[in-house]
């Protein structure tokens, strides 16, 4: 028997069932829409999903790289994937670099964050690209953002500055970034900084929402500590329905503050409600297929204790129009469509969450009447997975696995757990109706 031959292996998916075989391009996007850099997925580790990504970066045109960055941080609110895609970029070089480094970066702290990124294998020179981008990010933050993120660290925000060798804009800039680079800059009215110096919670957060100082996430994410310190409830009721801000948070984000503090559950779940009217009803008649496969109670991240499920149950419980939602594991379980927190509720607990037989699931859609399917999955099915029979049929991608089914033929491939990936649904109807 021969051994010094080449092999040739299949394509298959974590599962089993056989896998569409990508472009470079398509297996990146597929790593990176989805992807809560460094954490642990169900089947692969967050250090092996962090290298394919950059790798498979430095395989990609640079052009694609840097609109994918772009993608990422706008469209799917992602903040650290972005990061890892403007390593390769500045690794591969070019005129790209600075622009879209001043694009992407969008808090103050990831202008820290990427240099410790860049640096993750040991420090090294900044490029010239590099530098001009850090620079022109940097002029975009006020004092209140520069004393927020002013943290200890491997790379602090004076770092970036000495190493940008960035230009302020005018002389008030100027005067901030002396401030910063001698340590001096006014501590900002955060919630953090209150709470540390021994103020009241209830009348930190009282007055923050008061102000109108309160991030949209950071509200959300304190609605516990907010209910246990006897927070006025009409003040936050106010504030969540108001949603300041709530265009950067992802849908989920609802799920958990509501079972972290169910008291403000029926406010919660007419907000996350507000992005089903926000958008334009889909015509004709979908059906939803959700995964409530094992592999979907996999965490988002090591400090969460939400799901692929979770975003995925959300996802389908805000899309619009006249819809039939089915869940699959090992069976197919029809559920009530409803919206919200109750759609989510019922797409949760409508099954055990065992196998991933998408297949058998897909092929009991095909004999149902409708217009569109839409699946929502992290794609690790066990058995071969049919072509949809529907008109508008979306395979949409919520895990950063190196394989998928969902590709070819009449399937559309979307990578997100974003809300954006219904407006991409709409978008893309309206062009193909247009031409």
């Amino acid at each position: 028997m021969r051994l010094n031959i080449f092999q040739k292996r299949p394509r298959i998916t974590h599962e089993g069932a056989p896998a569409a075989i990508l472009s470079a391009e398509q297996r990146l996007r597929r790593s990176v829409l989805s992807c809560l850099l460094w954490e642990d997925a169900f089947y692969e580790d967050g250090e092996s999903i962090a290298e394919r990504i950059y790798t498979l970066a430095l395989e990609v045109e640079a052009n694609r790289v840097a609109s994918l960055a772009v993608e990422a941080r706008e469209q799917m609110k992602l903040r650290h994937a972005p990061l890892i895609l403007l390593c390769a970029l500045i690794k591969a070089g070019g005129p790209l670099v600075a622009p879209t480094i001043e694009r992407v970066v969008q808090r103050a702290d990831e202008l820290s964050e990427l240099v410790a990124t860049y640096w993750r294998d040991g420090k090294k020179p900044l490029s010239k690209q590099m530098k001009l981008g850090l620079a022109r990010a940097f002029t975009k933050f006020d004092a209140y953002a520069l004393a927020k993120y002013y943290r200890a660290g491997p790379v602090r925000l004076r770092d970036v500055l000495f190493l940008s060798h960035a230009k302020p804009k005018d002389e008030a800039q100027a005067e901030l970034w002396k401030q910063l680079a001698a340590g001096t800059l006014a501590a900002p009215d955060t919630w953090e900084v209150a709470l540390s110096g021994g103020a009241s919670k209830a009348e930190t957060f009282t007055r923050l929402l008061s102000e109108r100082k309160l991030g949209y996430l950071a509200m959300l994410r304190n609605l516990r500590n907010m209910d246990q310190a006897g927070v006025d409830e009409d003040l936050v009721k106010a504030a969540i329905l108001a949603r300041r801000g709530a265009d950067r948070v992802l849908p989920f984000r609802y799920i958990a503050a509501a079972r972290a503090a169910p008291r403000f559950e029926p406010w919660l779940d007419q907000a996350l409600s507000e992005t089903i009217l926000e958008q334009p009803v889909f015509t004709g008649r979908t059906i939803v297929l959700v995964d409530v496969s094992g592999s979907m109670d996999g965490r988002l991240s090591a400090k969460s204790d939400l799901t692929r499920m979770d975003a995925a149950a959300t996802l389908a419980a805000i899309i619009p129009g006249e819809v039939r939602v089915f869940t699959f594991s090992n069976g197919v379980v029809e559920v009530p469509p409803r919206r919200g927190m109750a759609g989510v509720d019922a797409i949760i607990r409508s099954q055990s969450h065992g196998g991933t037989e998408l297949g058998k699931a897909v092929t009991k859609i095909n004999g149902i009447k409708h217009d569109r399917l839409i699946v929502i999955t992290d794609e690790q099915s066990s058995d071969r997975v049919p072509q949809p029979v529907a008109k508008q049929a979306y395979m949409i991608n919520v895990a950063s696995y190196r394989n998928g089914v969902g590709y070819g033929g009449a399937w559309t491939h979307i990578d997100g757990f974003s809300e954006n990936v219904l407006s991409y649904i709409r978008e893309r109807e309206q062009l193909v109706k247009g031409a």
